[in-house]
């Protein structure tokens, strides 16, 4: 059996289109890899011993089997982000929110069907600080015979940004956490796992995009950094937005993607060129006073019949501080919003939720980290404690003391969450869940507290895409910022970044149950407690309800 799924992978991950069964199998074996990155050696953990790991291929509608097996000290699980696992919330991966992880030396293998969806997504590692190198690509192609809304490409590229650590990450983040502090940044972010040539190391090279002149390419651009935003851009050459986190948009144009942890963009590009070379440039976003890691990571677009020591087309970067081209980017996009794909936007409201986010400092006098006040995150002042039974099997099971249903729906304390921060920045601790009843709607507004500092949260929700239709800077006012809401065309996502010092309005329906975990994609911030889960209950009937759990799903 297993030489068998080894053969369709290669099949799969190479020869997509040849495939014709809709039942996709993959084998993931989560292994140390040792490798070498900024003249720096070490083992890291990877699945099948890549970097950036395998991508997975499928079409609209297809079941996807994964057997992972873990062969690493760490355990391990494994997400599907964005994956709307209609029912099937025991295969989505967070670790102790709908599955125990996977032991060493055991398997757990994901059985999900990809629902009405099509374009790009990730998966990734959802246990400590494993995504760091255990993620990869979901290229998810449309029906047989269904074309894209835009021009088809000659070619299709999957491009994967990341960050690179010369250290172990998970040192990384117990030194911070017992230090109190924010951890040291990430060292080098790359381009499908090249940083492209940095002082430290001249002899590195970097990712190479060989292209022809004429042919257009649609490139699958994923963010999967840990803890930072970036900006993309192509010296010399025009980007057409046409997707966004697996879901169409109208197409518009532009020098300069923004690109969130977790978020997918895809975008065409025309080789318009007649030769050169034409440096590709992945830098960080971040306008609030937060260090962050500073390298740009490079690549280049290579016409074909250029020599390879003919000098390079550069293209400055934005500064980090760029809010402006940031939010040009976001104010861009739309859904495509056609008949074939309309944007189905909740016109009704059940549920009217007001969720703050960021960061405190509980008091601590027993602590050594910082100094008996280490910093925390919070969402409605509620910092999340990660239980030691997986929600999803508690409430399948009706196992009691695993968790509440008290989450609140507004936050407890109101102050002025973009100015003055109050003089008690304690939050409460606890594993709370909110309650949705199938099928109602939901607007939820996340709001950056500037506590600390204001930030940039983007914050990911399990389970559901939503639209986003609102956004501000300041302090969300339900009177009048609603009549500015987009309820024709606002983009859907699964991912959506919360702006420094101001709020975003969200609209899904509770039409998946199940436990669906809502948190911030900023790694740290996750560690630190920013994070929540829904908890939707059953409908009516079978086709309304969780599927039973398999059989081989891990135990605590």
């Amino acid at each position: 059996m297993d030489a068998r799924i080894r053969i369709l992978v290669i099949v799969a991950c190479f020869f997509p289109v040849l495939v014709e069964s809709a039942v996709r199998h993959y084998k993931f074996d989560v292994v140390l890899k040792n490798t070498a990155r900024l003249c720096s050696s070490k083992p890291i953990v990877t699945v099948n011993g890549k970097f950036p790991g395998p991508t997975l291929y499928a079409r609209e509608d297809d079941t996807v089997i994964v057997k992972v097996t873990n062969h690493v000290k760490y355990n391990v699980s494994i997400h599907w982000h964005g994956v709307r696992q209609l029912r099937t919330g025991w295969s989505d991966g967070p670790a102790y929110i709908t599955q125990c992880p996977i032991p060493t030396g055991k398997s757990y293998v994901y059985n999900f069907t990809v629902t009405g969806q099509r374009g790009t997504l990730l998966w990734h590692a959802h246990i400590l600080w494993l995504r760091s190198t255990v993620h990869g690509a979901i290229v998810i192609l449309p029906k047989r015979g269904v074309p894209y809304p835009f021009p088809k490409p000659q070619k299709e590229v999957v491009v994967v940004l990341a960050e690179w650590w010369k250290s172990d990450t998970e040192a990384v983040i117990n030194e911070a956490l017992k230090s109190g502090l924010a951890p040291n940044v990430s060292d080098a972010h790359t381009i499908n796992g090249h940083p492209g040539p940095v002082s430290s190391c001249p002899s590195q090279g970097g990712f190479k995009l060989p292209v022809d002149t004429g042919k257009t390419y649609l490139l699958r651009l994923i963010n999967a950094a840990l803890n930072e935003e970036l900006f993309f851009k192509i010296a010399g050459h025009t980007l057409t937005v046409v997707e966004v986190d697996a879901t169409y948009v109208k197409p518009f144009k532009t020098d300069t993607i923004l690109i969130a942890p977790g978020q997918t963009t895809n975008v065409l590009v025309s080789a318009d060129k007649t030769a050169g070379k034409y440096m590709v440039a992945a830098s960080p976003f971040m306008d609030a006073p937060i260090a962050v890691d500073n390298l740009t990571a490079t690549a280049t677009l290579h016409y074909s019949g250029t020599l390879d020591n003919s000098p390079t087309t550069l293209t400055p970067t934005p500064p980090k501080n760029a809010t402006s081209v940031a939010n040009s980017f976001i104010n861009s996009l739309r859904a495509l919003n056609s008949k074939q794909f309309p944007a189905l936007v909740p016109q009704t409201i059940d549920h009217n939720l007001y969720f703050t986010v960021g960061l405190g400092i509980n008091s601590c006098p027993s602590c050594k980290a910082g100094n008996g006040s280490p910093v925390v995150a919070s969402i409605n002042n509620v910092t999340f404690v990660m239980p030691t039974t997986a929600l999803l099997q508690a409430h399948y099971f009706n196992i009691s003391g695993v968790f509440t249903t008290d989450f609140p729906s507004k936050p407890p304390h109101v102050f002025n969450y973009s100015g003055t921060p109050p003089k008690n920045l304690q939050t409460m601790s606890g594993t709370k869940v909110f309650k949705l009843a199938y099928n109602s709607t939901v607007q939820l507004v996340l709001q950056d507290t500037g506590i600390i500092s204001p930030e940039n949260h983007p914050i990911h929700l399990h389970g559901f895409n939503f639209y986003a239709v609102g956004r501000g800077i300041g302090n969300y006012n339900p009177k009048t910022d609603p009549q500015n809401f987009n309820l024709v065309d606002p983009v859907e996502r699964n991912t959506i970044g919360v702006p420094s010092g101001g709020w975003v309005a969200i609209r899904f329906r509770a039409d998946n149950p199940g436990v669906w975990f809502l948190h911030c994609h900023l790694e740290v911030h996750t560690t630190w407690g920013l994070k929540m889960a829904f908890l939707v209950e059953n409908g009516k009937g079978p086709n309304q309800s969780i599927l039973p759990p398999p059989s081989d799903l891990p135990k605590c």
